[in-house]
C-alpha cells in the first residue's frame, strides 16, 4: 500500500546473456516494459558497435515502407488499424523472408512507376500532337490565302508560281508553356527582326505532367519564316524555352490522316495505362494488408539492435553483459522473460540476473493506470519526485477537482463538463484511434479522467451555491417568510425580509433560493466565499506540512521532524489555524437573535479586524455596547499564541544547523578527503553521488538532504529556507483568496451574461418574438460555451494548477528526481505516432 503514496523500489541489475538468445531475450523485455537499460559504452563510437551493421539494415527497411507507404497514400489506399492484434518481432529467418519480400516489392514498384511515366510521358507528346494537328487548322488556312493573294497580285495568276511561292515560305509547329509565350514571342521577333510570323492558341484544358501528375496549361504555336539560317535559329529558340517541337503537314489531307492516326494510338496507350493503373492497385492493395504488421516488426527490429548495443561484451567473446534499473516487484517478470527468451533460440546455458549495490539515485517510477495517468503528468510538469519521495498524485486526484470546482461552481456548467468528459471517457476506446488530432485535442483526451471529476464537483459546490446558469432552484422550500400588512409596508418601502423575524430555519443543503432576490446577495457572498477560501486554504496548508512528517518517517530523519514540521505547523496553526477557528466560533456564538456579551445586536467583531489587532499587539474600541473579544481570555490566548508563534521562527532558523553542527562532533573525520572528493575520482560515464544519498535507505534523504556541506551553506541555506516558509505562509493564505474572487466573478459574468442576452428574448413576444429568441439563445449558448466554460474553465484550472505547485506542494515536495524510461516497445510505438 506503501507504493500507491510513493515512488517504486528500484533496483540495480546485471544481465548476462548468451549472444544467440539475445535477441529474444530483449524482445521479450520490450514486451513486458519495465527495464531501463544503461549504456555501458559511452566511449564507443555510433558507428563502432557490435549491431550497427544491423541497424543500417533496419534502417533499409524503413526506408523501402516509407516508399511502398507514399506509393500506396498516393493512389488513395487506406491502411487498416491493428491496435488491437500488434505483431511481435520478428526472429532472424522472418527477418530475411520480410527482406526479400520488401525488395521485391520495392523493385515492382519501381518499375511499375518508371513503365508509367515512360508511358504517361508517350500520352502527353501523343496529346500534344493531337492537339498541334487539330489547332493549326485555321493557321494554314490562313496562310494558304494570303500566299494566293499575294501570287495574284505579283502579275502571275497562275497555279505553278504561287506554289513556288508557298514553298519558299517554311514553318515551325509546337508546344510552349503558356507562361513563357510572351517572352518566346519578343525574342522571336528580336532574333529576326520581325520577319517571323507567329500564331498561337491556348490549349482549353490543362495537360498533366506525368512525373508528378500536376496541371500544365499550355499553348499551340506555328512560326512561319523563310529561309534556312532563320528556321536554325528559331529552333535554338524552342529548345530554350523548353519548348515541343512536332511534325505537321502542310497539306490538310495529310493532317487529317495524321489525326486519324494519332487519335488511334492515343486510344491503345490509354487502354495500357488502364491495365497498368489497376496492376498497380492490386499489387498495392495486397502489400497494404501487411504494411503496418511490416511497419511495426521493422521498428521493434531495429529497437532491441539499439537496445543490444548498449550492452558489453565480455573478455571471452561468449556472452553480453548489461545493466539495468528495475522495479523490484518486477524483477520475477525480468527472470521469466530471459528465460523465455533462452527458450525460444534452445539455448542450453541459461540467461541471469543479478542484483548489485550502487550509491548512485535510482530513477523514479509511480505506476499508474488510465485513471491516474493525468494527475500524475500534472504532477510531473513540476518536477519529477525524488526516489522515493512522497508522490502527492493520489492526493490531487481529490483536492485538485475540488479546489477547481470552489472557482467553477455552477450545476449547469458543471453539467457541461461531465458530458464532454463521460463522452471520452465511454467512448476512450474508439476516440484512442484518432490520428493526428492535434495537440490541443490529445492534451483534452489526456486529461479526460480530470475533466470529468472536475464538472462532477463542479456540479456539486453549484448546488451548493445554488446557482445553475446565474438562476437558484427552491428544492426545499426558502425558510425565509413575512406576513406583509399596511404598517409594514410604509414603514419597510422595500420589503425587507430581516432575520430575526423571517428566518424560520436553515435551509436543509446549501444557499436558500431567497437570495436571489436580495438586494444585499454580493455583500453575503462576498463574505460567505472569502471565508471558505481561507478555510480550505489553510486545511490545505496544513496537510501539505504534514505530509512532511511521511518523508522524514521514511527516510529515517527523525530529528527533522522535531526540527522542521513541529515549528511550522505552530507556526501555522497558532495563527492561521487561530484564525480559521475563530471564524467557526463567529458562526456558532452569533446569529440575529442572539449576542454573546453584547447588551445589542449586531455586535459581532470582524474577523480580519481581530486578527490585524493580534499581529500588531494593538485594539480597537469596539461600538457602544458591544464587546471587542468573543469570549473570556481572548487577548491572552492570542498574544500567547503570537510570541509561541514567534519562537518558532528561531526555532526553524537555528535548530537543524545546530543540531548538525553538535552531531558532527560525534563523528570522527566525518568528511574526510575520501567522501569530499570522491566523485572527482569517478571514471567517466558514471553518475555522481548525489548529496545526501547513499544508496542506502535508511540513511538517505533524498533531495533533502544537506548534512555534509559545509557549516556556513547550512546556515544560509536554513535562513532562506525559514525566510520562505514565513514569508510563503502569509503570502499562500493571501494566494487561496483567488478561489473567491474567480468564483465571484463566474458567478456575476453567468448572470450579467443571462441578463444581457438571454433575457432579451424572453420578453419578446408573438412570431417575431419567438424567431427572435431561437437567435439569441444560440448566441447566449455560444457565449456560455467559449467565454464561461472554456475561457473561465481554462483559467480556473491553471489558478488550481498554481494553488497545489505554490501553496500545496512546496511544503513537502522537491521534484529533484528523473524519471524512470524503460525500454518498452508500447511507448515507442506511441511516441512515433505522437510525432
Amino acid at each position: 500500500m506503501g507504493d500507491m503514496f510513493r515512488s517504486e523500489e528500484m533496483a540495480l541489475c546485471q544481465m548476462f546473456i548468451q549472444p544467440e538468445a539475445a535477441y529474444t531475450s530483449v524482445s521479450e523485455l520490450g514486451e513486458t516494459g519495465c527495464v531501463q537499460f544503461r549504456d555501458l559504452n559511452v566511449n564507443v563510437n555510433a558507428f563502432q558497435r557490435k549491431f550497427v551493421t544491423e541497424v543500417r539494415r533496419c534502417d533499409e527497411l524503413e526506408r523501402k515502407i516509407r516508399y511502398i507507404e507514399t506509393e500506396i497514400k498516393k493512389d488513395g489506399i487506406v491502411l487498416p488499424d491493428i491496435q488491437d492484434d500488434i505483431p511481435r518481432a520478428p526472429n532472424p529467418r522472418e527477418i530475411i523472408d520480410l527482406e526479400a519480400h520488401l525488395e521485391k516489392t520495392e523493385s515492382e514498384m519501381i518499375e511499375l512507376a518508371q513503365n508509367e511515366v515512360n508511358m504517361k510521358s508517350n500520352y502527353l507528346e501523343l496529346t500534344e500532337l493531337r492537339k498541334v494537328l487539330e489547332n493549326t487548322q485555321g493557321f494554314f488556312s490562313d496562310q494558304e490565302v494570303l500566299n494566293l493573294d499575294s501570287s495574284n497580285r505579283a502579275g502571275g495568276g497562275d497555279n505553278e508560281a504561287a506554289a513556288q511561292h508557298r514553298g519558299r515560305l517554311g514553318f515551325v509547329a509546337g508546344v510552349i508553356n503558356r507562361e513563357r509565350v510572351f517572352a518566346f514571342e519578343r525574342m522571336l521577333w528580336r532574333i529576326s527582326r520581325g520577319n517571323v510570323f507567329l500564331k498561337r492558341s491556348d490549349l482549353d484544358e490543362p495537360l498533366n505532367d506525368p512525373a508528378t501528375g500536376h496541371p500544365i496549361y499550355k499553348t499551340v504555336f506555328v512560326a512561319f519564316f523563310q529561309g534556312e539560317q532563320l528556321k536554325n535559329r528559331i529552333k535554338k529558340v524552342c529548345t530554350g524555352f523548353h519548348a515541343s517541337l512536332y511534325p505537321c503537314p502542310s497539306s490538310h489531307n495529310e493532317r487529317e490522316e495524321m489525326v486519324r492516326n494519332v487519335r488511334t494510338r492515343l486510344e491503345d496507350l490509354k487502354l495500357v495505362l488502364s491495365q497498368t493503373e489497376d496492376h498497380r492497385s492490386r499489387v498495392l492493395a495486397t502489400v497494404s494488408k501487411n504494411l503496418p504488421s511490416w511497419s511495426i516488426m521493422v521498428k521493434k527490429m531495429k529497437a532491441i539492435y539499439h537496445t543490444l548495443n548498449l550492452f558489453n561484451m565480455d573478455v571471452t567473446k561468449k556472452c553480453l553483459i548489461g545493466e539495468c534499473w528495475v522495479p523490484t516487484k518486477d524483477l520475477p517478470v525480468v527472470q521469466k522473460a530471459l528465460s523465455d527468451g533462452s527458450a525460444a533460440v534452445g539455448s542450453t546455458i541459461p540467461s541471469f540476473l543479478n542484483v548489485i549495490d550502487t550509491n548512485e539515485q535510482p530513477p523514479t517510477f509511480n505506476r499508474t493506470n488510465k485513471f491516474t495517468r493525468g494527475f500524475q503528468n500534472l504532477i510531473d510538469a513540476y518536477g519529477v519526485a525524488s526516489y522515493r519521495e512522497c508522490n502527492p498524485a493520489l492526493y490531487t486526484c481529490i483536492t485538485f477537482p475540488f479546489l477547481f470546482a470552489v472557482m467553477f461552481g455552477d450545476l449547469g456548467h458543471g453539467l457541461i463538463l461531465v458530458l464532454f468528459g463521460a463522452w471520452m471517457v465511454l467512448c476512450e476506446r474508439k476516440l484512442a484511434r484518432i490520428r493526428n488530432g492535434g495537440e490541443i485535442w490529445n492534451i483534452f483526451f489526456g486529461g479526460r479522467y480530470i475533466i470529468l471529476l472536475m464538472g462532477l464537483f463542479a456540479m456539486y459546490t453549484g448546488l451548493v451555491y445554488n446557482d445553475v446558469f446565474s438562476k437558484s432552484m427552491n428544492l426545499f422550500g426558502s425558510r425565509w417568510f413575512q406576513n406583509y400588512n399596511t404598517t409594514t409596508v410604509l414603514s419597510n418601502p422595500n420589503l425587507q425580509l430581516p432575520p430575526n423575524s423571517s428566518a424560520v430555519g436553515v435551509y436543509p443543503f446549501g444557499m436558500d433560493p431567497v437570495w436571489q432576490l436580495a438586494d444585499n446577495k454580493i455583500i453575503f457572498l462576498n463574505s460567505f466565499k472569502m471565508k471558505l477560501s481561507i478555510i480550505f486554504g489553510v486545511l490545505h496548508m496544513v496537510f501539505g506540512v504534514c505530509m512532511s512528517v511521511v518523508n522524514f518517517t521514511h527516510f529515517k530523519r527523525y530529528a527533522s521532524i522535531f526540527l522542521e514540521f513541529v515549528p511550522q505547523i505552530l507556526f501555522l496553526l497558532l495563527l492561521f489555524g487561530y484564525m480559521v477557528f475563530m471564524m467557526f466560533f463567529k458562526w456558532f456564538s452569533y446569529n440575529a437573535r442572539t449576542s454573546i456579551q453584547a447588551e445589542t445586536p449586531g455586535c459581532a467583531p470582524s474577523v480580519l479586524i481581530m486578527f490585524i489587532n493580534m499581529m500588531l499587539f494593538k485594539n480597537t474600541e469596539p461600538p457602544k455596547g458591544c464587546n471587542e473579544f468573543m469570549f473570556e481570555s481572548q487577548p491572552q490566548l492570542q498574544k500567547a499564541f503570537v510570541l509561541i508563534g514567534l519562537c518558532c521562527i528561531p526555532w526553524m532558523l537555528l535548530g537543524k544547523p545546530l543540531y548538525i553542527k553538535f552531531t558532527r562532533k560525534n563523528k570522527a573525520h566525518a568528511n574526510h578527503n575520501g567522501q569530499l572528493t570522491g566523485n572527482i575520482e569517478l571514471a567517466e560515464g558514471e553518475t555522481p553521488l548525489p548529496t545526501g544519498f547513499s544508496g542506502n535507505e535508511e540513511n538517505a534523504g533524498g533531495a533533502h538532504g544537506h548534512d555534509d556541506e559545509p557549516m556556513s551553506e547550512i546556515y544560509i541555506h536554513q535562513a532562506i529556507h525559514t525566510i520562505e516558509y514565513v514569508l510563503s505562509t502569509i503570502s499562500h493564505t493571501a494566494s487561496y483568496l483567488r478561489l473567491w474572487a474567480l468564483s465571484l466573478a463566474h458567478a456575476q459574468l453567468s448572470e450579467v451574461l443571462w441578463q444581457m442576452v438571454l433575457s432579451l428574448g424572453l420578453k419578446m413576444q408573438g412570431v417575431s418574438g419567438a424567431i427572435g429568441l431561437f437567435i439569441i439563445f444560440g448566441a447566449w449558448c455560444l457565449f456560455t460555451l467559449a467565454i464561461l466554460v472554456l475561457m473561465e474553465g481554462l483559467s480556473a484550472f491553471l489558478h488550481t494548477l498554481r494553488l497545489h505547485w505554490v501553496e500545496f506542494m512546496s511544503k513537502f515536495y522537491e521534484g529533484m528526481g528523473y524519471a524512470f524510461q524503460p525500454f518498452s516497445f508500447k511507448a515507442i510505438l506511441d511516441g512515433e505516432e505522437e510525432e
